[in-house]
């Protein structure tokens, strides 16, 4: 009818929770949640004494390079474990806040991200408070720690001491048969879960997410998994001068391209514990380097605090 108002729709948490089950039950649907982090029980639990705090950190910036780009979003969730089992309690803390460049934000960064200079200008971090939780931390995560610690570094030199880990490269995803190492992707692999990907805070919180599940696998938790390696002694294996028709087993095997901009050799390249280096030594010689000869591979060692930094 003409005119008529139009009739709103809704329904209460019981009716969304049977919904959800009669379209799982069919096989032909999977429903993705919002991760919403208020709402876990998980992280509503009291720490015991034992307990320590981490912070899950996400960094937005104007480029790639730390030298001479800017960070001009933060995100940082703290949150409170224990580090001999690995389980998480609540989250303590949080942060999110713009910083002003000093420049216009490119329009590619704007694109991502969705941040504007409007959205940045005349902003700046809360130096005070990002420098008190990285004082009371004892680890920090990140997803591709190898991006977000150098930045985080050169802005605020108080986390340059700090064991850092990552979840891209420190949870062997491909035994996990997950082909893809994006955030929103393992969100959505490990728990059904989806995040407003690119913007820090949710990147941050898509990181503690992530940490509260177990591997697809194994089974494993996550975070217990990541705790394991996160202090270990690494050896950066780069297998400089591989052959080209290579480059496929190399990434099966776990490899990443590094094109040498970021620090490093230009080569695929590989952290493995330092007591493994034996074995991948092993492998490239039989099955990448012609003739065994693999004297060419460069190796860096370092441990948990060296790890993901400038100075490698």
């Amino acid at each position: 009818m003409k005119g008529a108002k139009k009739k709103e729709f809704s329904m209460n948490a019981l009716e969304i929770e049977v919904a959800i089950a009669a379209l799982h039950s069919t096989g032909d649907y999977l429903v993705l949640r919002r991760l919403n982090l208020a709402r876990d029980a998980r992280l509503a639990r009291k720490a015991p004494e034992c307990s320590q705090v981490a912070l899950c950190l996400d960094t937005e910036t104007t480029g790639l390079d730390y030298k001479r780009d800017k960070v001009i979003e933060l995100g940082i969730v703290a949150f409170e474990y224990d580090p001999e089992t690995g389980e998480i309690f609540r989250i303590s803390e949080r942060y999110s806040g713009f910083e002003d460049p000093g420049f216009p934000i490119p329009e590619e960064v704007k694109e991502i991200t969705g941040i504007s200079d409007d959205m940045v200008r005349g902003q700046a971090f809360d130096d005070a408070f990002i420098n008190h939780l990285a004082e009371k931390s004892h680890l920090v995560i990140a997803h591709n720690a190898a991006f977000d610690r150098k930045f985080v570094e050169a802005r605020f030199p108080a986390f340059a001491n700090l064991p850092w880990a990552c979840t891209v490269s420190q949870i062997d995803w491909g035994a996990e048969r997950v082909s893809s190492r994006t955030l929103e992707y393992l969100l959505f692999k490990t728990a059904s879960l989806t995040i407003n990907a690119h913007r820090a805070l949710d990147d941050a919180e898509g990181v503690l997410g992530l940490l509260l599940e177990r591997l697809p696998v194994t089974g494993a938790p996550i975070f217990q998994t990541l705790l394991k390696r996160a202090h270990e002694v690494t050896s950066r294996l780069y297998a400089v001068s591989a052959p080209f028709d290579k480059k496929d087993l190399l990434k099966d095997r776990g490899y990443r391209w590094s094109d040498g901009s970021q620090g490093g050799s230009k080569a695929w390249w590989r952290d493995v514990p330092a007591e493994a280096e034996p074995e991948e030594l092993a492998y490239l010689a039989s099955e990448i380097y012609p003739r065994g000869n693999s004297s060419a591979v460069q190796i860096l060692r370092c441990d948990a605090y060296a790890r993901f930094s400038a100075r490698e």
